[in-house]
């Protein structure tokens, strides 16, 4: 029966395409998985030209790195309206040149999912495809489906059947849902690109906030995490962005999309990728305590992305090439902007205290300590696929800083009735989803809505490669800052830390770049760090057992540690380690804290800044 059904849905598709759609119609049938592969057959809107390309993206917005979505393609076909093949040569990893294109009416092909590939080039998570036969599917839509060369803006309707059981979730609308298939129809391959799905057995929660439905799907391969543990972290976030963006939200549904791993991921690495409607999580799967801080952070980052890009945006990414892209110099808002909004929402609506803020602060210029700080933000954001790619993660730390010394200097300007909030709001208005900006005249525009010093600042702190007037601009509202300096403290023995999943113990990650007192502590790769310096040790309790070890130890003075190792295979046995402190010199880390006698000029902005 199962085979025969398949046979008159293939008879029955064959027969349509004598009359060819005017926009795309795809089929994905996650029922049938072979050799971790499944199939992909797309109707095609007609052609005038003799020969057309077929293109998968090379890179998608928001992840600023080239993955080559088209090397996950396998035996790719196209046919005319008769089921005869044509003739295609493949012109790269990403294009397909398809002859006789005036009679193309389908393409076929194989796609492999890039979670656990060979081929190199590992795609983050949150941006690739998982095909776990029965159990889940994560499909982010640009590595399955692709579009014809110069035909992005043509309706696409994609057509996924699922195993009994199974539901999708997404930030799409289906359009239809019957026979344990989903159809959903995009105005276009950018909406289509735009909205990853998930599906497996659900474990799914809906709420309302701001106006606004908001679904939590979570795939916990051993149940660990449930999405009404997430809805319960994460709902008090949204209510808080909610009041921060005036009391409702821009948009009528959002996506919540979390896929956890066990063990480790193939990039190594976690965390998410925005979508304007949506956002795609991968997390690993420990206990949920451990996530709860780091996904009320994330989500906070990933859900402000409903203001920029999705409203705020310039040509290059409101008519994204995903064969050819063109990068913004504008990051400083996207992604800084963004992420000084996740912590300052959580201060201005009384989730933090000002003195956590203040270390959250702090975190950030010691870790954009760590980039190149004479390149000039626009220039780093422009050129951030190639030549500066290594210096995209300052976006979240220096990015971010940006949007704090924006923040003050429009509060001090207007006193204390304008802000980057009201700013963004402004342009959003100004702008909105549909009509993007010129790259080069954003600053001018902001200008214009604000005050003339403010195109002062952009020349000097973002297109300049002047350092940010921390120190200066946070004087403004009472807090003082000191730059890190440096110092002598013990050695840890420069080993990298990890965590247990099973156990919860810190492990000894990477032994072999130990300096002299790992050395002769014997620290081993693999060992589970139980006690040091008579301190047992625990995840909550590590950072206070490291500084009182370096606020209270000098050189020479016995140090002892209590590892549980593997001796041989299957058996494990607590072993004593011991050696003297040796000093290493190292930074201190900046001090950011409230001055103790502020005057009523930094109180009334520091009480405007901190939306009191």
């Amino acid at each position: 029966m199962k085979k025969l059904t398949l046979f008159l849905g293939v008879l029955l598709t064959w027969s349509s395409l004598s009359a060819q759609t005017t926009g795309y119609k795809a089929f994905l049938d996650l029922n049938v998985v072979k050799n971790d592969k499944v199939k992909v057959s797309i109707e095609l809107p007609a052609v005038s030209a003799s020969e057309i390309e077929y293109q998968m993206p090379k890179i998608v917005p928001g992840t600023y790195s080239i993955y080559d979505f088209g090397r996950f393609l396998s035996d790719f076909k196209a046919f005319d309206s008769n089921g005869n093949e044509l003739s295609v040569d493949s012109l790269d990893q990403n294009r397909w040149l398809i002859k006789n294109a005036s009679s193309l009416a389908k393409v076929e092909y194989w796609v492999e999912d890039s979670y656990d590939t060979e081929q190199g080039n590992t795609v983050f998570e949150p941006a690739g495809t998982n095909i776990e036969e029965g159990k889940n599917f994560v499909i982010n839509t640009f590595g399955f489906f692709g579009y014809l060369k110069g035909m992005k803006e043509v309706k696409y309707e994609v057509n996924i059947s699922y195993p009994e059981g199974f539901y999708g979730a997404t930030s799409l609308q289906a359009a239809r849902s019957e026979n344990n298939t989903d159809t959903y129809i995009a105005d276009n391959y950018f909406s289509l690109a735009d909205a990853p799905m998930m599906y497996s057995v659900p474990d799914t929660v809906t709420i309302n906030v701001g106006g606004a439905e908001i679904l939590f799907s979570v795939y916990s391969p051993n149940g660990l995490l449930t999405a009404e543990f997430v809805k319960d972290n994460v709902n008090q976030i949204l209510e808080a962005q909610k009041n921060y963006l005036g009391g409702t939200l821009p948009i009528k549904k959002y996506a919540y999309i979390i896929y956890l791993f066990a063990g480790p991921s193939q990039s190594g690495a976690l965390g998410a990728l925005e979508h304007s409607y949506s956002s795609m999580y991968s997390l690993p799967e420990v206990n949920p305590k451990y996530l709860t801080q780091l996904i009320k952070d994330v989500s906070a980052h990933e859900f402000f992305h409903i203001i920029t890009p999705l409203s705020i945006h310039s040509e290059e990414i409101g008519n994204f090439n995903f064969i050819d892209p063109k990068m913004s110099k504008h990051l400083w808002m996207y992604e800084g902007v963004t992420e000084y909004f996740a912590g300052h929402v959580q201060l201005a609506e009384g989730l933090f205290g000002i003195d956590e803020y203040l270390s959250k602060i702090e975190e950030k210029v010691v870790n954009a300590a760590g980039y190149n700080d004479t390149v000039p933000f626009t220039v780093m954001s422009k050129l951030c696929l190639d030549q500066y790619k290594d210096q995209y993660g300052n976006v979240y730390e220096k990015g971010a800083l940006i949007g704090l010394c924006l923040d003050i200097r429009l509060r001090e300007l207007s006193g204390g009735k304008y802000s980057v909030n009201q700013l963004l709001k402004d342009l959003s208005n100004e702008y909105g989803k549909d009509k993007s900006f010129k790259d080069d005249e954003l600053f001018d525009k902001i200008t214009e809505l604000t005050y003339p010093e403010i195109r002062e600042f952009f020349s000097t702190y973002v297109e300049g490669n002047k350092p940010l007037p921390l120190k200066e601009y946070l004087a403004k509202i009472g807090v003082s800052f000191a730059p890190s300096q440096a110092k002598m403290e013990p050695s840890m023995g420069n080993i990298s830390f990890g965590l247990d999943q099973e156990s919860g113990h810190l492990v000894v990650a990477k032994a072999d770049n130990l300096n002299a007192f790992g050395i002769d502590m014997g620290y081993k790769e693999g060992d589970h760090l139980l006690e040091f310096d008579g301190i047992p040790l625990t995840v909550q309790n590590f950072q206070e057992a490291v500084m009182a070890y370096k606020e209270s130890r000098k050189e020479g003075d016995k140090i002892t540690a209590l590892v549980q190792r593997e001796v041989k295979p299957g058996k494990v046995k607590n072993v004593k380690l011991k050696a003297k402190a040796v000093m290493v010199k190292t930074q201190s880390p900046p001090s950011i804290e409230m001055m103790e006698n502020p005057t009523q000029q930094q109180l009334d902005l520091l009480y405007s800044w901190m939306s009191k």
